[in-house]
């Protein structure tokens, strides 16, 4: 048994509700319990439970002090306890004696002014995972007590700069115990004014934790089966130079460094294409692929209200992309990638039942934000899915930097790099070295098209033998069963208005399902046998009714193509010229 006990006292409340929200995040229920009640709850464990603890430094010293630690104490702390996360939790002389209690006088704290880095080792991968031996710049001042190991044999250095630690493992009574110098532990219904994630202004309230929960629940913890992986770059079309964009340069370079690439492709663009490019596309399907960037990719086109024009939008764009692929051979991947990033809640519903598997984004506010907020806990999702649970895949630029695409897998997200023509300035040479820096992480990724990529993110965890537990996300997910039994998957997926789902299939055979008020969505099960796969689908029902839009008159027709052709001519000519 994996039990979570989150140790705290009365005046402790919110910190307490902080960690088992996290925990709670990552599917672990946590007993909130005091210091005598859990010392109680160890000395009737007679089932052989071993708990995971969680507190503050003054709550772990308020059990350092009950009556007997050292006689029957040790043994129940060693026969019951699996192991221990304590953080400073805003008493730095609390954290002082527990650290000098726990290494008997090895290691000790002290208030410094901490690094502007933190390097996370690289001595536990199997602790640190894909943030191993990263290097990762914060922001100043936080926090302000680090632990110092006057013996180096006895404090383990998880995240340090080289002689200081902000986090460390020691070992109390033989049980392992992971110490953090964070003075709180990050509030995951924090709004995210900015609608986007840094780890890096979290890092040390966030990161130690994530290890911790990762390590600690290896089965009851949610977990993605994979890391997908693609580069997106918005815009080009398909001919043998797009701006400073060669394609065949870019296909050599990702078989040289191993990665995929999508080409968000403005479906206005249906009937321009170059005969080569083409070509080049059908001979490396697993290199290269399209997805659907708007469908004028007039300025925000999808962050309307009107339903009647994002419904025609939507059927618009996929009825290009199908002329396309008609035209051309080129299959195409029903996810949307909105133009400068801009879309508007009622958008994400008209996709979601306009066919589309997910949305893959930069941007997570929409623009009628009045009323919508973006949590900390949002973001964390595999899919953000605060717009009728329709998901938006978040993607990054390189500039976010290596931590942040390491944290998002810590978290079970999808790894979505996000470019345009002018980054292949140098002839691609800075994104391939990046792609080569993702593909050195501590977590193998998994190159992939884009609609693959969303089919493959999902959060799972065994919950018996031969017995699955699935998040699903997207209106489409693969399954496969890694084990060498039959296996019953159990599917879950968030969604409030269960009347507007059409079908739900696995490799195009329906299935039944059933609606789960209490956990606001769908629930279904997938048999698989030992290594069978299959393509499981979620289908809506379009609009009956909308208002009805005929398509754009003259006068837009003629905007969309000057702007189309200026941004050609931009993209080709203005940005290429030397400065």
């Amino acid at each position: 048994m994996e039990e979570a006990i989150v140790l705290t006292e009365p005046a402790e409340f919110l910190e307490a509700g902080k960690l088992s929200r996290v925990l709670d995040f990552f599917g672990i229920a946590a007993r909130q319990l005091t210091v005598v009640e859990f010392f109680e709850t160890i000395k009737a464990n007679d089932v052989g439970s071993k708990f995971r603890l969680l507190c503050t430094a003054a709550t772990f010293l308020k059990f350092l002090a009950l009556p007997g630690p050292e006689a029957k104490g040790a043994g129940l702390w060693q026969g019951s306890v699996h192991s221990a996360f304590i953080y400073e939790g805003g008493n730095v002389s609390a954290l002082e004696k527990v650290v000098s209690t726990i290494s008997a006088g090895k290691s000790v704290v002290a208030q410094l002014n901490p690094p502007e880095e933190w390097i996370v080792t690289d001595t536990f991968p199997e602790f640190c995972k894909s943030m191993s031996g990263l290097r990762v710049s914060v922001t100043p001042g936080d926090p302000k007590a680090l632990i110092v190991d006057r013996a180096t044999a006895n404090a383990d250095k998880l995240i340090s700069d080289g002689r200081h630690s902000v986090y460390v493992r020691l070992s109390f009574h033989g049980v392992p115990a992971f110490v953090s110098t964070a003075a709180d532990i990050i509030d995951i219904q924090k709004d995210l004014a900015g609608g986007d994630f840094d780890i890096r202004q979290y890092f040390v309230s966030a990161t130690p934790l994530v290890f911790y929960i990762n390590w600690a629940f290896p089965k009851s913890c949610w977990r993605a089966p994979e890391t997908p992986a693609c580069l997106v770059i918005d815009d080009p079309l398909l001919k043998p130079r797009y701006g400073f964009l060669k394609f065949q340069r870019l296909l050599d370079l990702m078989r040289q460094r191993n990665f995929s690439t999508s080409v968000a492709f403005i479906p206005w663009n249906w009937r321009r294409n170059n005969a080569k490019v083409v070509q080049l596309f059908k001979e490396n399907p697993e290199r290269l692929s399209l997805s659907i960037h708007g469908c004028d990719h007039t300025g925000g086109e999808f962050g309307s209200l009107n339903i009647g024009r994002l419904a025609w939008k939507s059927r618009e764009s996929l009825r290009r992309m199908w002329q396309h692929q008609s035209r051309t051979g080129l299959p195409h991947d029903a996810v949307m990638v909105f133009p400068q990033g801009v879309f508007s809640s009622r958008a994400m519903e008209v996709l979601k039942r306009s066919g589309f598997l997910g949305v893959v984004n930069s941007e997570t506010l929409c623009t009628d934000s009045d009323g919508h907020t973006i949590k900390i806990e949002d973001y964390w999702q595999v899919g953000v899915l605060n717009y009728s649970e329709f998901p938006i895949f978040t993607r990054r630029y390189s500039s976010a930097g290596i931590e942040n695409f390491a944290f998002d897998i810590l978290l079970g997200k999808p790894c979505l790099v996000v470019a345009h023509h002018n980054d292949c300035h140098d002839e691609c040479r800075h994104v391939a070295d990046f792609m080569d820096r993702l593909n050195e992480l501590n977590s193998p990724l998994r190159w992939v098209n884009l609609g693959e990529a969303l089919r493959r993110s999902f959060r799972q965890r065994q919950v018996s033998p031969g017995v699955m537990e699935i998040e699903m996300y997207g209106s489409e997910v693969r399954v496969e069963n890694p084990l060498l039994l039959r296996t019953s998957f159990h599917f879950h997926k968030r969604e409030s208005r269960v009347e507007h789902i059409d079908t739900v299939e696995a490799s195009g055979n329906p299935i039944r399902w059933v609606a789960t008020p209490d956990k606001q969505g769908l629930s279904f099960n997938v048999e698989l046998n030992p290594g069978e796969s299959r393509i499981v689908k979620v289908a809506f029902k379009e609009f009956e009714s909308v208002d009805h839009f005929k398509g754009e008159n003259l006068r837009y027709k003629l905007k969309a193509m000057v702007r189309r052709y200026l941004s050609e001519i931009r993209d080709d000519f203005v940005s290429r010229k030397p400065t």
